[in-house]
């Protein structure tokens, strides 16, 4: 099995439904929201292609000049390098895919570490940090469901329907700690 970082899958993925250049890349990344559930910089969508390149796992497909993206609009004048997956990058997405999907592994949210920490947090503080983090959730949760509602492709749905399951989960999580909190259960 040829090993994937997360940043990696996600761009080799996109150059299996189709052949794009990296601004291209950077403009479906922003458009389907990924920048939230991965580590992927429009300054590394480069480098991350010459790695898959020098993996065999994808190859310059041809150079474009004032494409046109993603959103419909045409790209600046300048001469893109348009890269589309190999055989060998499509069936280690497809590998690394299940993967990922079959796989569950440990994430590491900050909240946890805060959390871990708590005798270090004034009671006077606790309770307006969680009303911030509570706020904050409910705001994140429209966004994730305002970009929800445009028109997408079933398995960008299911992403987006995952997060929204996610943040309800800690949105619940975290009400019923703030009234364990104040009733003095905790």
């Amino acid at each position: 099995m040829v090993a994937l970082t997360p940043a990696e899958l996600t761009l080799l993925g996109l150059l299996v439904e189709q052949p794009r250049h990296g601004y291209e890349l950077d403009e479906v990344i922003a458009e389907r929201g990924m920048r939230e559930w991965t580590e992927i910089g429009f300054s590394s969508i480069y480098y991350l292609l010459g790695r898959l390149r020098d993996r065999g796992l994808v190859a310059e497909a041809s150079t474009a000049t004032g494409t046109e993206g993603v959103s419909g609009g045409v790209s600046g004048g300048g001469r893109r390098k348009v890269f589309a997956a190999t055989d060998e990058g499509r069936a280690a997405c497809a590998e690394a895919a299940e993967e990922a999907i079959a796989t569950p592994r440990p994430v590491f949210p900050p909240v946890l570490v805060g959390l871990a920490n708590l005798p270090a947090v004034p009671r006077e503080r606790l309770l307006p940090a969680l009303e911030r983090r509570a706020a904050a959730l409910a705001e994140r949760e429209r966004e994730v469901r305002a970009a929800a509602g445009r028109p997408a492709p079933d398995f960008v749905r299911a992403i987006f329907d995952y997060s929204v399951r996610q943040l309800a989960a800690e949105q619940a999580w975290l009400s019923d700690y703030r009234a364990a909190l104040e009733t003095g259960e905790r």
